[in-house]
C-alpha cells in the first residue's frame, strides 16, 4: 500500500472513531514548480477529496511560506512565486471540488481574501469549532504570539522540535536530522514525556492555565 494510501486509511478510521467534524483535512502547502501546476492542484485534490468525503467536513488550505529551513530543505525544487492570480485560479478550482464533495474549505494564515469563490479566513484553533462540539461556550482571544493574518485563539503547544520521522519537505519543526534521530531514541511510550523520561536533574514547572469555558448563564443557551 502507498503511503498516501496509509494516509488515507488512518484519516478514515480516526473519524469513524471520533467524528468527522473532529477531524480536519489540511490541503497545504501549495506550491507552484515546472512540475506542479494548477491542473496538478487540481487533480490531486479531487482525488483526495473524493476519498475523505464523509470523513471529515472542513479543508483548511494555504500556500507556501518560505521560511529560512524550508528554503533550504526545498532549493532543488525550482519553485516559482504563486501570483494573486494563480492563488485565485487554484482557490476557484479547490472550492468547486470541495462544493461537490460537501466539504467546507477555509485558508491558515493568508492575507488574500478569497471570499468571492467562497472560501473564508480560518483558524486552526478555532474557539466557535470547540465550542460547537463541546457544547460549552469558549471565552478565548486572539494568539497574540502569532502573525497577524492568523486568527487562532491562545493555545499551548504541547510538541516539540525535531520529533517527527516523516521527513517532509516543507516541514519547519525540524532542522536537523540528527536531533530527530536522537530524539526518536529516546522515546519511551511509558514516559508522560513525549521524548526521554524525567531525570534527576531536570526542573518542573507547573504552567499556570487559565480557564477558558465561560460558564456565564445567557438567555441564548
Amino acid at each position: 500500500m502507498a503511503p498516501k494510501e496509509h494516509i488515507i486509511k488512518s484519516f478514515q478510521k480516526l473519524s469513524q472513531i471520533i467524528g468527522s467534524e473532529r477531524v480536519i483535512w489540511r490541503y497545504d502547502p501549495i506550491i507552484i514548480s515546472r512540475d506542479i501546476d494548477v491542473e496538478y492542484h487540481r487533480k490531486k485534490f479531487e482525488f483526495i477529496a473524493s476519498r475523505l468525503s464523509g470523513y471529515t467536513q472542513r479543508c483548511t488550505i494555504s500556500f507556501v511560506d518560505m521560511y529560512k529551513k524550508t528554503e533550504r530543505n526545498m532549493k532543488g525544487l525550482n519553485l516559482q512565486n504563486i501570483s494573486d492570480a494563480q492563488k485565485i485560479e487554484i482557490a476557484t478550482a479547490i472550492s468547486e471540488i470541495a462544493r461537490a464533495y460537501g466539504l467546507k474549505v477555509k485558508t491558515c494564515c493568508e492575507d488574500i481574501d478569497l471570499s468571492r469563490v467562497g472560501i473564508c479566513h480560518g483558524k486552526c484553533i478555532d474557539d466557535d469549532l470547540i465550542a460547537r462540539i463541546s457544547g460549552r461556550r469558549i471565552n478565548a482571544k486572539k494568539d497574540k504570539n502569532q502573525r497577524a493574518a492568523c486568527g487562532c485563539v491562545e493555545s499551548v503547544d504541547i510538541g516539540v522540535y525535531n520529533t517527527c520521522k516523516h521527513g517532509c519537505l516543507y516541514c519547519y519543526a525540524n532542522y536537523s536530522n540528527k536531533a530527530v534521530n536522537s530524539n526518536v531514541k529516546m522515546h519511551d511510550p511509558r514516559s508522560p514525556m513525549l521524548i526521554g523520561n524525567v531525570e534527576p536533574e531536570d526542573v518542573i514547572i507547573k504552567r499556570k492555565a487559565q480557564r477558558l469555558i465561560d460558564s456565564q448563564i445567557s438567555f441564548f443557551d
